[in-house]
């Protein structure tokens, strides 16, 4: 079924296109809500905006779309597809066997989640704010921002309220209106460039070069952290690729190309006409997408601009959703529970994101309170995410034996990139800290899981594993010991083994030394996260026994992890090819029932061995410890492995089983005055 439906959406067709219309431009769509507004306030007031000021504005608009979202993220990123996934992460996948670039892809993947935050906070608003002053009928807005706060507010905790329903109903109708909001602004733009077409000059590169040096820029090469917002959406081409096809977004992006062209020219054209309006020239925060439609179209452009503002809402949520999931599935982030409320496996819903994102977004509303000032903050940490794409694509060339063209990628393209960084760095004082500060934050979280693991995994080898095969005879043993009575028929442990069958020194320990665990068939399972995003296989190795069973799952970083549903699925197999004793139960309500009773172990590990903490340096202690909290405080490994119905046993271990001694004890004196005639008086009084 779930093939059937993304068939569907991937391959080229009309209804294709109009899913992408949908899921992949809601960011870079809205975009001319707030761009142009935020040049004109770059200027100060109308009367600054010179004609050369806008033609080079424009035309740095045009080129930047162009460069950043046609040629490198349309035309080379799309083609580093893992499985025909996209995304920074997914990319990394595909080249992370250079270990080094698992900075840039923890670098890029938190200041995309962060500066994701303020995306549904400036499209609304800016849509909104259209509202001001208005008269609809009897109905008429004063200018007060609080009112659209309060409206923005509302629409926003609609949006995440609903996401824990599903969206796909109410998702299929975002191709229809995202269709009618290209062609609107499209249609707006052209009828206001025909009052003058001299704007088209805009296409030229020369303007955006002279623009940066010009005397009427006042903000010099800074102009282009403004211009930057035009392609912020260009990452979602390449992150929502899986979710529609590359050849969909072939198709749609010159249609959403020119919509958006023709309206920043009509902008452009409408301040060119009015710079000198004795109406506007002394104003400063005039948004010209609104100003320069006729109000009887004004009321019209405000609902589809908050429709438009709300899928692009939708879609970041969605993007979250799917980059988050994609992290924890490579053991960047920490398990948190995810949720299929639609009916394909691509709708997601992840409790704890999305409360998360609603708090941040709803606080980046009140505490900014206006788009213009929402628009200073935002992109920053976008221009990272670029960057950090950047380093990976580069990568990916090389791999694919093209290193001169790889060589000339980088030079221009992290050249452009580091261009508009600095340019954005203004925006830090005027807000970007916030972005900062939560990608900050976000990037902590995965450095401590990442490297908390390593060196948890590097100290464990060190002296807490050991082969599995050393211990398979005592494991037969006392399978076959009927004085010892029986745990259950089959004993489940979720364990990674490593090379030469090593294995954590608590899991033997737990079978062996804590009131042994007798069983039918002892398994150990472990999971092994793959780069390909569905892929879901298994290896069995009997190791020369009946019931004692390693087992990989191989399950890609899109895939669900819970064990029940494959290991019984598993068992069912070898069953029926006489791999394992037969476990037909002698009392059973299910007909033909042939899998005896189920436990499953899991262990939970403490960081309680302060003898064993003295010996490390203080960056592991942090780094260990910081991961077992993380652990503890997110979702169980029972949940995780959808075991939650099942019969589990959680063992709380210490991190290191082994006993650790003291280097600094010493042995002063032993004292021992008991004379051996005491002794032996001693010894008959007490019998």
């Amino acid at each position: 079924m779930r093939e059937i439906t993304m068939k569907k959406r991937t391959s080229l067709s009309a209804l294709g296109m109009l899913i992408t219309l949908g899921i992949v431009y809601g960011d870079i769509g809205t975009s001319p809500l707030y761009v142009m507004n935020s040049i004109l306030n770059d200027a100060g007031t109308m009367s600054n905006a010179k004609p050369e000021y806008i033609l080079g504005s424009v035309s740095l608009i045009f080129w930047t779309l162009m460069l950043i979202t046609t040629v490198k993220y349309v035309l080379i990123a799309m083609r580093a597809d893992n499985n025909n996934e996209g995304g920074i992460f997914a990319l990394y996948a595909l080249v992370r066997s250079k270990k080094w670039l698992l900075i840039p892809a923890l670098i890029g993947g938190s200041a995309l989640l962060a500066d994701g935050t303020l995306t549904p906070a400036v499209t609304v608003t800016s849509a909104i704010e259209g509202i001001k002053g208005q008269h609809f009928g009897s109905l008429i807005f004063s200018n007060q921002q609080s009112i659209v706060l309060i409206i923005v507010t509302v629409i926003l905790l609609t949006i995440f309220i609903i996401q824990k329903f599903g969206t796909d109903k109410i998702g299929k109708s975002f191709g229809p209106i995202m269709l009618i909001w290209f062609s609107f602004i499209g249609l707006a733009g052209l009828l206001n460039m025909g009052t003058d077409l001299s704007v088209l000059r805009a296409l030229s590169p020369v303007y955006a070069i002279e623009v940066l040096f010009s005397p009427v820029n006042k903000v010099g090469i800074f102009i282009l952290g403004s211009v930057f917002l035009a392609t912020t959406g260009a990452e979602a081409l390449y992150s929502d690729m899986g979710q529609v096809g590359k050849h969909n977004i072939y198709a749609t992006w010159p249609f959403v190309y020119l919509m958006l062209m023709l309206n920043y020219l009509g902008q452009a054209a409408w301040i060119i006409s009015n710079y000198q309006n004795d109406a506007y020239k002394n104003i400063s925060g005039i948004n010209p997408f609104y100003e320069m439609l006729p109000n009887s179209l004004k009321v019209f452009a405000i609902i589809i601009a908050t429709l438009a503002a709300i899928i692009a809402s939708q879609a970041l949520i969605t993007g979250s959703f799917t980059l988050v999931q994609e992290a924890i599935g490579l053991k960047i982030l920490p398990r948190l529970k995810v949720k299929f409320p639609g009916k394909v496996q691509s709708q997601l819903y992840i409790e704890t994101i999305n409360w998360l994102l609603c708090i941040v977004t709803v606080g980046i509303v009140w505490g900014f309170r206006t788009s213009e000032h929402m628009e200073a903050a935002y992109g920053l940490a976008i221009t990272l995410t670029m960057l950090m794409t950047t380093l990976l694509l580069h990568q990916f060339l090389i791999m694919k034996h093209q290193k001169l063209a790889a060589n000339i990628f980088l030079i221009v393209f992290f050249t452009l990139e580091t261009l508009f960084l600095i340019s954005s760095l203004i925006k830090f004082v005027h807000g970007g800290y916030v972005t900062v500060i939560i990608t900050m934050a976000i990037l902590a979280i995965m450095v401590v899981w990442v490297f908390g693991n390593r060196r948890r995994d590097a100290y464990l080898a060190e002296s807490e594993n050991v082969s599995l095969l050393d211990y398979i005879p005592q494991l037969q043993k006392l399978s076959q010991d009927e004085s010892i009575p029986t745990y259950a028929t089959n004993l489940v442990y979720m364990v990674k083994l490593g090379t030469n069958y090593s294995i954590k020194r608590s899991i033997l320990y737990s079978i062996l030394d804590q009131d042994p665990k007798r069983a039918k068939v002892y398994w150990f399972v472990s999971v092994n996260q793959t780069s390909a995003p569905y892929e879901c296989n298994y290896t069995v190795d009997m190791m020369n026994t009946r019931n004692v069973v390693n087992v990989k799952l191989n399950l890609g970083f899109k895939k669900s992890q819970h064990v029940n549903i494959y290991i019984r699925q598993i068992i069912n197999g070898l069953l029926d090819k006489k791999i394992i004793d037969d476990q037909t139960p002698t009392y059973s309500m299910v007909p033909n029932r042939r899998v005896g009773s189920f436990k499953f172990v899991i262990q939970n590990q403490q960081f309680q061995d302060l003898g064993a903490q003295e010996y490390m340096g203080t960056i592991d202690r942090f780094l260990i410890g910081g991961r077992l909290l993380l652990q503890n405080i997110t979702i169980p490994p029972a949940l995780w492995f959808g075991l939650q119905f099942s019969d589990v046993v959680e063992e709380k271990v210490p991190l290191f089983l082994g006993n650790h001694e003291d280097q600094y004890l010493t042995e002063k004196t032993v004292i021992n005055n008991v004379k051996e005639t005491d002794q032996k008086t001693y010894s008959t009084s007490k019998h």
